[in-house]
């Protein structure tokens, strides 16, 4: 069954099953469904691709499955205008090595990494967006946001937490937190490149691409970020349980609330966290 995006007028046609080129750095290990990439060894030769070259407005999501500590610097990712068995060799950096042979957009990742502003944007603005709007818009393409949203476990004294932690989302570098890389079609003939971080589009990353050659995914599993899979995504509207999870929790006073309701315990896990 092939998936869809869905914009103002069209549905595009998206590839059903999303995966890891063979092609990939030498400290990387990609398992046989083809979609978890964990490098072995040291803190570099992580660079992974995405097995196809993605459709206009198609995200290519990971989730940060396993983090290795001791190094500096996070997951990095971008696009790239070349087919990866064209690689004489892949490179052990993607920034910079990967990224001076030119043909190559990619964005380091960081801890306290924030949206790319707008004249009209504010932080509180922003947060009742991520709460109150169940789909992401970039552009003319809009996403479902329930799979694009890592969920962190509520523990003790989460009820304390800033208002940060009433919208749910985990830092981006934090473990099991989602990044996606996605490309738009511009009016110039040209393409421009965003980054999804937790269900948020960081905004243009890198204009003026030019639409002359197919673009793959590129995912450097770099330093502390030590494992990363591909999640798959389902495009059109959200799911029935997704919406009642969400008027459930603009309801309650804080996630672990929802074990005070008299609800089945799936249920009221998937409204805590997914």
């Amino acid at each position: 069954m092939s998936a869809e995006i869905f914009t103002g007028t069209m549905a595009v046609q998206c590839q059903p099953f999303m995966s890891f080129h063979h092609i990939h750095g030498d400290n990387v290990r990609i398992d046989p469904s083809g979609t978890l990439a964990t490098r072995v060894e040291s803190f570099a030769n992580g660079i992974c691709f995405s097995q196809e070259p993605l459709q206009p407005g198609q995200i290519f999501l990971v989730e940060i499955e396993d983090k290795e500590l001791g190094w500096c610097g996070h997951l990095r990712v971008g696009l790239m205008a070349r087919d990866p068995r064209s690689l004489d060799m892949v490179p052990e950096y993607s920034l910079p090595d990967l990224v001076n042979q030119g043909d190559s957009w990619i964005f380091a990742i960081t801890r306290n990494h924030n949206r790319v502003q707008t004249e009209d944007d504010n932080s509180s603005r922003a947060i009742n967006e991520l709460l109150a709007d169940p789909y992401l818009k970039v552009g003319k393409f809009k996403y479902p946001r329930e799979k694009l949203v890592a969920r962190s476990r509520p523990g003790r004294f989460s009820h304390i937490l800033d208002e940060l932690y009433k919208s749910n989302v985990l830092p981006p570098t934090a473990l099991r937190s989602r990044i996606g890389v996605l490309y738009e079609p511009e009016s110039d003939g040209t393409r421009s490149m965003h980054i999804i971080i937790n269900g948020e589009d960081m905004g243009p990353s890198a204009r003026g691409i030019p639409a002359t050659e197919p673009l793959y995914a590129v995912v450097d599993v770099f330093a502390s970020t030590k494992s990363v899979r591909v999640i798959q995504l389902e495009y059109g509207f959200s799911s029935l349980q997704t919406l009642c999870r969400l008027v459930i929790q603009k309801h309650i006073v804080h996630r672990l609330a929802i074990d005070w309701l008299d609800l089945p315990k799936m249920l009221k896990n998937f409204c805590k966290y997914e």
